[in-house]
């Protein structure tokens, strides 16, 4: 047990290090663009990333959401042939959409207010970000599927950091006015494509070493479908939760004050992946116990990754606190404002650890649509309570909106899982244990 808690440990932290030192880049980039080129086109800009990032969840149809719970369970039955035709259809759909959608969508953009506006400008570079992006969001999650996480979050979480900032400086250099903007989005298009396509190279080389295994089940296609089309609303939902809160508010909130929202949010997206990081590598033992019918093995794993995960995530909302004000102060002395708000989120995280993974466990039990109605009663609420806080509170307004969303989905989910997978997920049972050890030892 011991040693499954070091493991976790040290392979977690490895990864949080890489993505704090890519988030960081990109933390210091964002503090150039507000302190040159001012707040409001660093609100343009989050407008356009937090846009990229929800189309290019799309663009797959779901499959790269599902990519590593089905790359963990055909690498753990030797099952290579159904896996490239798993990867055929998520990479086809990425190029079939993102085509569909530089057509057809440029006509519809404006529709869809303020932010349609904002696209509507650099719709051509907008879309080949977004189908690159959903390339690297496919790989990761195949890399990770195959116990390689280091390959699969390094894109994300360094390459295209260091390309960002690169890109940056470039445009701070050579251009002025708008025209920054402007190269800004080009040049980060076509770098995207450049580490997408490198990446890619990386799963290729991954697969060669998973066995062929028998001839490929017709059933697969459907069996595909079943989590892909849910998995894409849960995907959205959590990992791309402030990129819809932002897009909602930015009707509410003027260009400055959406770039302070915008850039607390980003401390939160850093602080939240040294706890996504955890199950991204407990991820592929637990389909492995899954798949041999060990389930007192799986949900000791699932217990030791959550009492990690909540361990980390009051030591990093500790360190928010202390540390807010001074990562803010770069920014300019307007987003102090944003010191209250970013603790607020960061409880959400504490929530969230606190409940565990319950939607990752309704799949491996074969409910993959059960989380969808705690979902849809959190998103309700982020909407009802944005409209209602959002004008009166501000920015505080948005960050209670948010904390009450992610509370109340959590705890649904937890005892959806609970009624239908008959597993507490949250960290009370390993607590429990842990209590229990220690008053049989005192005696």
């Amino acid at each position: 047990m011991m040693g499954l808690r070091q493991r976790l440990l040290s392979q977690s932290g490895l990864l949080f290090a890489a993505r704090l030192f890519g988030a960081g880049v990109i933390f210091l980039a964002q503090a150039a663009i507000a302190r040159f080129w001012g707040a409001q086109q660093l609100g343009e800009y989050l407008v356009i990333i937090a846009s990229v990032n929800i189309v290019a969840v799309v663009l797959p149809l779901g499959f790269q959401t599902i990519g590593t719970y089905f790359a963990a369970d055909y690498r753990a039955k030797g099952e290579a042939v159904l896996l490239k035709r798993f990867m055929a259809r998520a990479y086809g759909f990425v190029a079939i959409t993102a085509l569909a959608l530089l057509v057809l969508g440029a006509p519809l953009v404006g529709l869809v207010g303020e932010p349609g506006r904002v696209l509507a400008e650099h719709w051509v570079p907008g879309v080949l970000m977004a189908a690159a992006t959903a390339v690297v969001y496919t790989n990761s999650a195949i890399l990770i599927g195959l116990k390689r996480p280091l390959a699969g979050i390094l894109a994300d979480t360094l390459f295209r950091p260091l390309l960002i900032v690169l890109v940056i400086s470039g445009a701070t250099l050579a251009f002025t006015g708008v025209q920054r903007l402007d190269a800004l989005v080009w040049l980060l298009a076509i770098g995207f494509l450049a580490v997408a396509a490198g990446q890619f190279m990386v799963v290729l080389r991954a697969v060669r070493a998973v066995p062929e295994g028998t001839a490929p089940s017709t059933m697969e296609p459907r069996r595909w479908w079943r989590f892909a089309l849910p998995w894409v609303v849960i995907a959205l939902a959590t990992d791309f939760f402030f990129d819809i809160d932002l897009l909602i508010i930015s009707n509410l909130l003027d260009r400055e004050t959406l770039a302070v929202f915008g850039v607390a949010t980003r401390v939160f997206s850093i602080v939240a992946f040294g706890v996504s990081a955890v199950y991204a590598i407990v991820l592929p033992e637990m389909f492995e116990r899954n798949a041999a019918s060990d389930r007192p093995g799986f949900v000791r794993q699932i217990g030791e990754a959550n009492l990690l995960a909540c361990g980390i995530s009051l030591a990093l909302f500790a360190g928010v606190l202390v540390g807010a004000p001074i990562l803010l102060m770069l920014f300019g002395p307007a987003f102090a404002a944003g010191e209250a708000p970013l603790a607020v989120l960061c409880l959400a995280l504490c929530v969230r650890s606190a409940f565990g993974p319950a939607a990752l466990v309704l799949s491996i039990h074969d409910r993959p649509y059960a989380p969808l109605p705690a979902i849809a009663l959190g998103m309700a609420v982020l909407v009802g309570g944005n409209l209602l806080l959002v004008p009166s509170l501000g920015l505080m307004g948005a960050a209670l909106a948010a904390l009450a969303a992610q509370t109340l989905w959590s705890a649904a989910m937890w005892l959806t899982a609970r009624r239908l997978a008959g597993v507490d997920v949250s960290v009370l049972p390993r607590l429990r244990e842990l209590l229990a050890g220690r008053q049989v030892k005192d005696v």
